[in-house]
């Protein structure tokens, strides 16, 4: 194991790659060796490991953009909400820790130079606050086009291994993810260029747009689904205002089928401060963003944040994607079940108490009942839009509720 004493001090910020760039061993050392080091605080975003959430020392204490993965489950979790966009300045104004970083590189090349291979997200924006690092050299981490690389030279340690790199958990989707799959599909036009995220339903909707023609991807993550679209010709970026013939993403969340393909496919993994930035995302005139929530209240407002007291979600990338699509003549979509647990995840008032994006940047509500089209459309029609894609089973109660939250008035 690594010896990480002489690297860190008691009081210091440490950052680490986040999903299947996470640098375990790396971790899993801090995790023995911190109660002899000191407290130090650590930020990481989505993590698998479940060390954190089972042996977390008290001299560790964790902070995140949001309860992602295994953070859920996290009693002592300090979360920053902020859009993912925001990443690269609070790192570069030491807001958030960052006097060590621990990553996952590849093997160095003959000019002896590292990549950042699968997971370049927040990680590189990173780099140029952080004075120390610390890397785990995977053998198998790929080297990936535009993704940063990093002298050996520029590592305080490494620790070298020889592991397979973590796999996103993935399920078949029901019926209803299906469903809802099939409506987002009906509202992507050949030639866009799509946002998506990485589980079941995005998965679903994906493989519903098989059809298509010319997409494009930019987007924070790549999937395994993606890759089955670049295999079947559909996504091929070919009609994108910028980067045309590359799929960008800033850091890939699937399979070794996926992570072994990719140096020989035109994905190119960029910084956050690229693939969320509002001049870049700009110029993309036809995009579309398809994001999820836990609740969405009548008029559109989302909550993608909080479930009861907890943690569930971020801000994350929603923002930034939902804003742009809407604002440049795409479709801003948010997606999901009209039922959660036997009840409404459209409520006729927020009641996590988060609104992560306004009702203004959302173009679209899609449940598998149908989708609501809100762009212009005043709150009265809102209001009546929301509830036809509503589970039947809780229209009648969203209407009786009304008049509580004063919304009556706008519906006449």
């Amino acid at each position: 194991m690594i010896d990480l004493t002489p690297h860190i001090r008691p009081g210091d910020g440490i950052w680490w790659s986040q999903t299947s760039a996470e640098p375990t061993p790396l971790v899993h050392a801090l995790l023995d060796q911190v109660p002899s080091i000191g407290p130090v605080r650590a930020f990481v975003g989505l993590t698998w490991n479940r060390r954190l959430t089972s042996e977390l020392p008290g001299e560790l204490s964790v902070v995140s953009y949001g309860g992602l993965g295994e953070l859920r489950r996290l009693a002592r979790l300090e979360v920053v909400p902020c859009h993912y966009g925001a990443l690269p300045r609070l790192f570069a104004e030491r807001r958030l820790p960052c006097d060590v970083g621990f990553v996952q590189v590849s093997p160095p090349d003959s000019a002896g130079n590292c990549s950042l291979g699968v997971g370049v997200d927040y990680i590189a924006d990173a780099l140029d606050h952080t004075p120390v690092l610390i890397a785990e050299i995977n053998r198998r981490m790929p080297v990936t086009l535009g993704a940063p690389k990093i002298p050996l030279s520029r590592f305080a340690a490494v620790v070298e291994t020889d592991r397979p790199l973590l796999e996103a958990p993935d399920r078949e989707p029901a019926d209803v993810e299906l469903a809802i799959a099939r409506n987002v599909a009906d509202l992507v036009a050949d030639g866009d260029t799509i946002q998506i995220g990485v589980g079941t339903l995005p998965s679903a909707v994906l493989t519903a747009l098989e059809r298509h023609k010319d997409l494009g991807l930019h987007s924070g993550m790549i999937s395994d689904a993606a890759l089955r679209l670049i295999d079947r010709g559909v996504l091929t970026g070919a009609r994108k205002e910028i980067d045309p013939g590359l799929h960008v993403a800033g850091a890939a969340l699937g399979t070794a089928a996926l992570y072994d393909r990719l140096p020989g496919l035109p994905v190119a993994f960029r910084p956050a401060s690229y693939t969320h930035a509002p001049q870049v995302l700009s110029q993309l005139r036809s995009f579309v963003s398809i994001n999820s929530a836990i609740e969405v209240d009548l008029t559109g407002q989302v909550g993608a944040e909080l479930r009861n007291t907890t943690y569930a979600g971020a801000v994350g990338g929603q923002v930034d994607f939902s804003r742009a699509a809407a604002m440049t003549g795409g479709r801003s979509i948010i997606a999901m079940r009209a039922d959660s647990r036997g009840e409404s995840t459209i409520k006729t008032a927020l009641e996590y108490g988060a609104v992560t994006t306004a009702r203004a940047d959302v173009d679209f509500v899609v449940t598998e009942h149908g989708a609501a089209a809100l762009r212009g459309c005043s709150l009265g029609e809102r209001v009546r839009r929301m509830i036809a894609v509503a589970a039947p089973e809780h229209r009648e109660r969203l209407e009786f509720d009304l008049e509580e939250y004063d919304l009556a008035s706008a519906t006449e």
